[in-house]
C-alpha cells in the first residue's frame, strides 16, 4: 500500500476556492485554551432538582 499524496489536488483549486478552504480550516481548528482562568464556581449544585425530591405517586405494595 502506498502512502497518500499530500498537497497533490487535481484539478488545482482556484484562488477563491483555496482562500475559502483556508478560512474554513482556520475557523474550525481548535483554539488553545489557557488554564489560568478559573470560573466563578465549579461546584455542582443538586439542591432542588427533580431527582432529589420524593416521588409524588403512591408506593406499590407487593
Amino acid at each position: 500500500m502506498s502512502s497518500p499524496l499530500i498537497g497533490d489536488i487535481q484539478p488545482s483549486p482556484t484562488d477563491e476556492e483555496a482562500a475559502a478552504v483556508a478560512t474554513a480550516i482556520e475557523l474550525l481548528w481548535p483554539q488553545a485554551v489557557t488554564g489560568s482562568e478559573e470560573s466563578a464556581s465549579s461546584q455542582w449544585r443538586f439542591s432542588g432538582r427533580w431527582w432529589t425530591q420524593s416521588p409524588s405517586w403512591p408506593q406499590r405494595s407487593y
